[in-house]
């Protein structure tokens, strides 16, 4: 539950205040203010758990995600034992039938995109991600800016694999711990931050809650956006509601607040948030472009390495940074240093040849479904690929505040 008492000052990071009072009204920009002065404090109580506790608080942790709860011997210290009863809660057997057709489908929507889609749906996620320079500023704090970007690229890359397949969310398989331990490194990351002098007055609190509204609203929303508008790839209805009623799940595990997501059903539910958050977010900075730059040359390197499509990197970069151009708008493009590029005039083909290759999937359940599991088959290898030496997101280390 967040905080009702609106903070003194908002956070210097928020602009254009008076617009969005006029355009959205009093009552989202003041509940917008408080969400950047609020936290997760069940995730930020397990890490102070861990730092006092050390190895046997982590060890218990560990096995709780892995095994549950009531696989542990002894009780565990209360902040971990509340945040795996909350865990569990949410995506366990009693979660209702709806939530646990949902859970063995995994995320439908996402899955449906064919490659080298999904590799562009991910760099736009990621793009929206790392405009803020309120997050930006955040990867400054943990060190190695551009050096450790491909790095985290892949980390994000592999989660948001293992949470979306079927079952990944259900209780002790690869994408629930790996939620968790996202969930668990952002009150990491917020605790060295806050220690490390973080500027609240400029910042508000480090990876809060409308940074994780805007993580959000960034696998849905904004990469779907993207998909139908510009490369025609668009979702039928029970596609577009069941991405949202999944990711409310993932957005639990991560710890953003029930009231962000409460009454967002489909896109149209998210455009009213997903503006506010836009029209008050600060131009890109010089962080935000050298995480751009990065993203680029990861994303086009990825794409390179689909089978059956035979261009290289440079030639998706260029791509890439029209789809983006289209997508994000000039402004906010020219903003990230993502330049125009002549292969903005072949996207009209582009989008008219997966749109109408995707009307005739949607017509046949069948072809499909058959497509679906080809893209998971996909998906599965590619998170089963190791993750790179040092990950934050994969390795148990995540879970130790003094990194042994």
């Amino acid at each position: 539950m967040i905080d009702s008492s609106i903070p003194s000052a908002p956070p210097t990071r928020l602009i254009d205040l008076d617009q969005a009072r006029a355009g959205h009204g009093d009552a989202a920009v003041d509940r917008m203010v408080r969400l950047t002065s609020a936290g997760d404090p069940l995730a930020d109580a397990v890490i102070a758990e861990l730092e006092q506790l050390g190895v046997p608080g982590r060890q218990a942790l560990e096995r709780g995600l892995a095994d549950g709860l009531g696989s542990l011997d002894e009780p565990p210290p209360a902040a971990i034992a509340a945040l795996l009863r909350q865990l569990e809660q949410e995506v366990g057997p009693e979660c209702g039938e709806t939530a646990r057709a949902d859970l063995a489908d995994g995320d439908r929507a996402t899955q449906a995109v064919p490659p080298p889609w999904d590799v562009v749906a991910f760099a736009v996620s990621m793009m929206h991600v790392y405009a803020s320079p309120g997050i930006a500023r955040v990867l400054t704090f943990t060190g190695g800016l551009t050096t450790t970007a491909p790095r985290r690229l892949a980390d994000t890359g592999t989660w948001r694999s293992l949470a979306v397949l079927p079952g990944g969310l259900l209780p002790g398989a690869p994408g629930y711990v790996a939620t968790a331990r996202v969930r668990l490194m952002h009150a990491r990351v917020r605790a060295k931050a806050v220690a490390a002098g973080w500027d609240r007055g400029r910042w508000g609190l480090p990876i809060n809650q409308a940074d994780l509204a805007r993580t959000w609203l960034a696998f849905t929303i904004v990469p779907f956006r993207c998909l139908s508008e510009v490369v025609g790839i668009g979702l039928s209805d029970g596609e577009e509601r069941q991405l949202y009623r999944y990711w409310r799940h993932i957005g639990r595990l991560l710890g953003l607040d029930e009231s962000v997501m409460a009454g967002i059903h489909q896109h149209s539910d998210a455009v009213g948030l997903l503006d506010l958050l836009d029209m008050t977010t600060e131009a890109p900075d010089d962080d935000s472009r050298e995480l751009t730059a990065a993203l680029f040359a990861y994303a086009s390197e990825g794409l390179a390495r689909v089978p059956g499509v035979g261009m290289s990197a440079r030639a998706w970069h260029d791509v890439l940074g029209a789809m983006l151009r289209a997508s994000l708008g000039g402004r906010l493009a020219d903003g990230l240093g993502i330049a125009t590029t002549a292969a903005g005039d072949f996207l009209p083909l582009i989008a008219h040849g997966q749109a109408a290759a995707r009307r005739i999937q949607l017509a046949n359940p069948e072809e499909a479904e058959k497509a679906r599991q080809r893209h998971i088959a996909i998906r599965r290898q590619r998170a089963a690929t190791p993750a790179p030496a040092g990950s934050d997101v994969l390795d148990s280390d995540v879970l130790d505040p003094d990194g042994h």
